[in-house]
């Protein structure tokens, strides 16, 4: 077993951030972005609604300013503690606070030397309150608060396109072939070298000498790089825009613009940041392969472009839904070669869980379970791990057999029979098998063993190591034609409806429906996609052309567990359910 825990990567986590960051390895992530709730004294920062995100509010707004600070005080504490030496910060706030938390919290924790810049982000071009009284300035930014741990902190320089104006005013010289260029000076102050010769009939002015040298001034000319004038006079270099990066990176980003209420980026989350923010930092900030940690991820916005930056990632939320979107929002963007993510809620779907892969499932309950999952699927006597050297079992079933514990007793023994007898007369479990659940004969069958031949093997619920619910019941989908055009695309109402807790007839009963989520063009090979990400009613109206579709509804509970149910429809003169 690996001396520390191996950090969560990839992984969607529902919870307090607070407490899920002091289960994280200290020094252990590459760049933070967050963006906490503002101070704003306003109700309408409650987005979601559920209770995750509910229960947070009261515990930010418990007190003024004072309380405010405290709350995220100790949290940005716990992320200094893992973030690595070579790691930065960026904390998105407004003006209500801003000052605040530069000066009482991130200067006192990551010190004032380290404080990188102050980033303006310009949301929009004007921000105009007049007609609702308001006497002052419009406030139309954002303040990103940026700081590194130490000076020794990973940036990448990055460029952005210069202004109109610039490229009109310097670049104001077109080429035949349409390209802009402006003339730079080929002559230098200074002299060393090969530096005062005759080039093509003409020499540098008096006290002045060549840039470069006689062969690089040759390669200029043969490029088609010098601007020779028409008196003969010395000639310049042709700069071409094309070639050039772009002015560096400044603290003012008033290049990036609110979502459109229309773009395809936007989810519904009213406060979501353009992906080309995240973009920006993320790529400055860190490189491929390293971590980056959003403790308040809201939409996913992070996860989502550390995942596309071939960045790994973390990102947690109080709130079920946001953490449920953020899924499918990842899900979305799968291609081939994306890495695999996991989600890690306060209860686990017993279906899901089930029919999971199996060699993925043994990983997963293994290492929750606190094990070292075996990485060889074959000649491994069907051991899957271990716990301190002892030999763990997984068995992705139900109802498990007195016959397994047979088996897996000789299989621990050959696996290791100095261990095992070691463990044996220590009275400790010589193995561990874990199942969903296991039959009356396997429970005395191991009860035995221990009681008449001192051989303890500890049967292990899923239900043990982590908690176990059902989703939301089966779904029932309606559909109610409203309309129809002359090329026969017919306007729809599908709505969907969860059977109520009366109607299961199960021990792990459903949670509460939260929201459903629609794809009106479900391919089951490239799984759910969504077309309406939440839908809080269970019913939408959408406009389908002639042809076979295939529509799929989730529904998702206060828990983060869901339920899917899919729907085949032909629309040719009538709309018809196959």
């Amino acid at each position: 077993m690996p001396d520390k825990p191996l950090l969560p990567v990839n992984r969607l986590m529902l919870g307090d951030n607070l407490e899920i960051m002091k289960s994280l390895e200290s020094e252990s992530v590459d760049l933070i972005y967050l963006d906490p709730p503002f101070f704003s004294n306003r109700h309408y920062e409650i987005i979601w609604g559920d209770a995750g995100e509910i229960r947070s509010f009261k515990d930010r707004w418990a007190g003024g300013i004072d309380h405010y600070a405290a709350w995220l005080k100790e949290r940005v504490e716990q992320m200094h503690r893992v973030l690595k030496k070579t790691g930065s910060i960026f904390l998105h706030c407004d003006w209500h606070a801003n000052a605040y938390i530069r000066v009482d919290i991130l200067d006192k924790i990551f010190g004032a030397s380290n404080f990188r810049s102050d980033i303006v982000w310009r949301r929009s071009a004007a921000h105009n309150d007049t007609k609702q009284g308001r006497k002052g300035l419009g406030n139309n930014a954002d303040t990103i608060l940026y700081y590194s741990k130490t000076k020794n902190f990973v940036f990448n320089t990055l460029y952005v396109e210069y202004c109109e104006e610039y490229v009109e005013e310097f670049y104001k010289y077109v080429d035949d072939g349409g390209r802009r260029y402006r003339l730079d000076n080929l002559t230098a102050a200074k002299g060393g070298g090969d530096t005062s010769y005759e080039f093509h009939g003409t020499k540098p002015y008096k006290g002045r000498y060549w840039a470069y040298s006689k062969a690089k001034m040759e390669k200029f000319y043969k490029e088609g790089l010098l601007h020779f004038p028409k008196n003969k006079g010395t000639p310049s270099f042709k700069r071409y825009l094309d070639t050039m990066p772009g002015v560096p990176l400044q603290s003012v980003w008033d290049d990036i613009k609110v979502i459109p209420a229309a773009s395809k980026e936007r989810i519904g989350y009213p406060t979501q940041k353009p992906e080309a923010l995240l973009e920006r930092i993320i790529r400055m900030a860190s490189n491929e392969g390293d971590v980056v940690l959003d403790p308040f991820m809201g939409g996913g916005t992070t996860a989502a472009v550390a995942d596309k930056l071939n960045r790994q990632w973390i990102g947690i939320d109080q709130s079920t839904i946001a953490v449920k979107v953020a899924e499918m929002r990842l899900d979305a963007q799968r291609g081939l070669f994306s890495a695999p993510f996991s989600v890690q809620l306060q209860k686990y779907d017993y279906n899901k869980l089930r029919y999971e892969e199996p060699f993925e499932f043994e990983r997963w309950i293994v290492e929750r379970f606190g094990g070292e999952p075996n990485v060889k699927k074959r000649g491994d006597l069907g051991l899957d791990g271990k716990k301190d050297g002892t030999p763990i079992q997984v068995k992705r079933s139900d109802n498990i057999g007195r016959n397994v514990i047979d088996n897996f007793k000789s299989a621990a023994e050959r696996a290791d029979k100095k261990l095992y007898d070691k463990n044996k007369k220590a009275g400790k479990p010589v193995g561990y098998i874990i199942a969903f659940s296991f039959s009356k004969g396997a429970i005395e069958e191991a009860a035995r063993l221990k009681v008449k031949e001192n051989v303890s093997i500890d049967l292990v619920t899923v239900g043990r190591i982590v908690p176990i619910a059902n989703g939301p019941a089966e779904i029932t989908v309606r559909m109610r034609e409203l309309s129809r055009d002359a090329k026969g695309s017919a306007e729809i109402e599908f709505s969907a409806k969860v059977k109520s807790e009366s109607e299961i007839d199960d021990s792990r009963s459903t949670g509460k429906v939260i929201f459903f989520s629609w794809d009106f063009d479900y391919d089951i090979e490239k799984g759910f996609r969504p077309s309406v990400m939440i839908d809080k009613e269970g019913c939408h109206r959408h406009t389908l052309k002639a042809g076979v579709h295939t529509i799929a509804v989730k529904v998702v509970d206060n828990e983060g567990l869901e339920s899917i149910e899919t729907v085949r429809l032909k629309v040719n003169g009538i709309v018809k359910k196959l």
